[in-house]
Parts: C-alpha cells; structure tokens; sequence
C-alpha cells in the first residue's frame, strides 16, 4: 500500500512554552488544575444562546470570561488565538529579539466564523476592520502585528485535525532551516448558531452531560470553545520534547472514518518503528458512532496484548474545540509531563477491552501519541517525548 506521510520528521525540538484558553480556565495552570479535580464545564447551550436556540437542551463548554474575546478591531477568534500566544511566549521567556524571526502557523477548522456569521454579543465592531474580521487567516496576522514577528507566517485548515498539522507544519519550518523558533497556535468558537445547525443536521451532536465516547450509545460530540499555544525551537534542553508528526489520508468518505481503520493504522505503525515505542495515547475520541467503532478496530490492530499504551482522551474535560483540539490536548498533555506525568481520565468512561484508562495521574514512561482526525479523512499524529 502506497502512503503519504507528510510532515514525517523525527528531530527534537523544545517544548519551552504553553498556553491554553477553554472552559476549564484561562491558563494552563487553571486548566492542569481543573483536570486534576475531575471538574465538568459542560453547560446547557441554552445558558449561552438563549433558551428559544433549538439547540438550548443540549450540553457545550465555552470560554467563561467572554470579555477575553470582545475586541473593536480584532475579532473573538483572533482575541483567543493572541491570548494564548502571549501567554506561551511568556512561558518560554522569549525576547521581542527572539520572536523576530521565529515561525508561526495557525490551525483552524471554522476561523473567524464566530463574530462574522451573527453578531457577537457585547462587541461593537471597527468597520475599517469588516474584511479583516472575515478572514480565517486574521488570528495569523493579528498575532504577527502584535508580538512583531516577521518570521515565516502560515494557516492550516485541515478540519479538527488542524492544530496538530500546525505543529507539525512548524516542526518541519524548524527542520528545513526556515527558523530556530516557533510558535504553533490553534483556535476554534464553534457555538455560533449556524455551525451547530449544520452540525445538528448531519447528526453529530451529543445529548450528554458527561460525554463517554467508547460508550457502546454514544453518538455525537459535545462541542466546546477553545485555544492553544505551543512555542519551540531547535535542540534539546531538558523536559518534554516533540519528536515525531506524520499525517497522510484515507480517501474513503468525506464525514465518516472507515470502519477497519483505514490508513491511521499504518500511520501509528510507521510511527512506532521510527520512535521505538508508544507508552501512551491520547486518541481523538470524539464521541461519534463512527469514531467509536472505528477507534477500538485501530488500537487493537497496532497494539498487541502485553505491549499496549494506557488510553488518555481528553474530550471528555473540554468537549471537542474542533480545530483547536489536537494542540489543546498536546498542551495539556505536555504540562503533565513536565512534572513526568501522564493525565487521569474522567470518571465514569467506558473501557476499550483489553486496554487501560487510568483513573488518577500516572508516571511518563516512554512516548505519547496524540492523534487527530478531520472530516474528509485526513490523520494526524504527534509524538511528544517526556
């Protein structure tokens, strides 16, 4: 079978900085915390949109300081996206020197659409700034204007996979010499009424409270609002480190992901022996029918009995923030790290057979797999050492 593997790159860069925006916190910190405590954001939609939204009853997480994301030129996306940036650059203790030339790439599934798709409440908007506000892109720009980085400056949209591809679009800059540094940043509002009718529509949508994607009736995601910053640079210190991405796709269906796995098994297959092994796995584990049917087929076919990586899905802390969620998760997946830990899972969740959800934190003891998926078929995977 021939495959493509774009992006394969298996040098070290650096985790030197976090941020992180969702309905856990404001912070990383707020974030690490909220995992720890086993807290659940998830809210009636209704609080948020109002009780006449059709889809008022069902649950969602979202961002609790709506004033982070009112801004009269910059639109609420591009407010979570600088968020977070800043927050990561202080976290890496980079200079305005060291930005100059650093890298940046943006991964976002629906961009801008929050704020230009309906009003956004409490927001008076710059009209000077209409076109701007419409653009997927403007997060990139904003971010590039206000921390004064004139380095190389990219986009990537490859739905809810898109902030895993940004980091690996990075890595690879770094990897060809285009920069030393790099700040990889993800961001998606989906709770705007027209997205969650067209979601609603194709059936995605959960109806529950404590999301429990393995669940043999689980059929939908519970969608949430969300933001991520990653900052790196070239060579290794100390602390957790990426060391591997990869993607390629299926071609099979535009919504669905086959029902044996299709190509994200020779992915992770590729993956661990190019790395050496996998300790643990963060898998997209949306919720979706799909997603659960497909999910199980994958890890048992890569991972044989007595050599399988405990299971870490997150979605169950945050709901699933689309484009944002492979690099919130990688976040919040490398700040356990960074005290040599590894995630407790959400009580409650269903088991895959023969593999293991830890309850409490565990200790780091070798790579972890996080891995996304978008619509169309597109997988992608990145490898983070302890």
């Amino acid at each position: 079978m021939a495959l493509c593997y774009c992006g394969r790159i298996n040098t070290r860069f650096s985790i030197t900085g976090l941020g992180a925006l969702s309905a856990l916190g404001e912070d990383v910190p707020a974030l690490h915390q909220g995992i720890l405590a086993r807290r659940n954001p998830f809210r009636r939609l209704g609080e948020l949109l109002g009780e006449d939204s059709p889809h008022a009853a069902l649950p969602a997480a979202w961002i609790r300081g709506r004033e982070l994301l009112i801004h009269r030129k910059w639109s609420p996306a591009t407010m979570a996206a600088l968020h977070v940036a800043r927050e990561a650059v202080r976290d890496a203790g980079w200079t305005a020197e060291d930005l100059r030339d650093a890298a940046l790439v943006v991964g976002t599934s629906r961009g801008n659409a929050a704020g230009w798709l309906g009003p956004w409440p409490g927001r008076r908007p710059f009209k000077l700034m209409a076109a701007s506000n419409t653009i997927h892109s403007e997060p990139a720009s904003a971010i590039s204007i206000e921390l004064g980085i004139t380095g190389p400056n990219h986009v990537t949209a490859s739905g809810c996979a898109a902030g895993l591809d940004a980091v690996g679009v990075a890595m690879m800059m770094l990897k060809c010499g285009l920069a030393r540094r790099a700040l990889a940043v993800a961001v998606d509002l989906p709770l705007v009424p027209l997205l969650l009718d067209n979601y609603a529509a194709s059936g995605l949508l959960s109806s529950a409270f404590q999301p429990d994607p393995y669940h043999p009736e689980s059929h939908g995601f519970v969608p949430g609002e969300g933001a991520a910053a990653m900052a790196f640079e070239a060579g290794y210190d100390s602390g957790p480190s990426l060391v591997y991405h990869a993607s390629n796709s299926d071609a099979a269906d535009p919504v669905g992901i086959p029902k044996d796995g299709g190509n994200t098994i020779p992915l992770l297959l590729k993956a661990l022996d190019d790395v050496g092994g996998c300790h643990a796995i963060s898998p997209h584990a949306t919720g979706t029918a799909v997603q659960g049917r497909a999910d199980p087929v994958i890890l048992n076919r890569v991972f044989p009995e007595g050599r399988r990586p405990s299971l870490h899905p997150l979605k169950p802390f945050i709901g699933h923030t689309i484009g944002a969620s492979g690099l919130l998760e990688s976040v919040i997946l490398t700040r356990f790290l960074r005290d040599g830990q590894l995630p407790p899972n959400a009580d409650h969740l269903t088991v895959p057979p023969g593999f293991s959800m830890p309850r409490m934190p565990v200790d780091a003891g070798g790579p972890v797999f996080k891995l996304s998926h978008g619509m169309g078929g597109h997988n992608s995977l990145l490898v983070i050492s302890p």
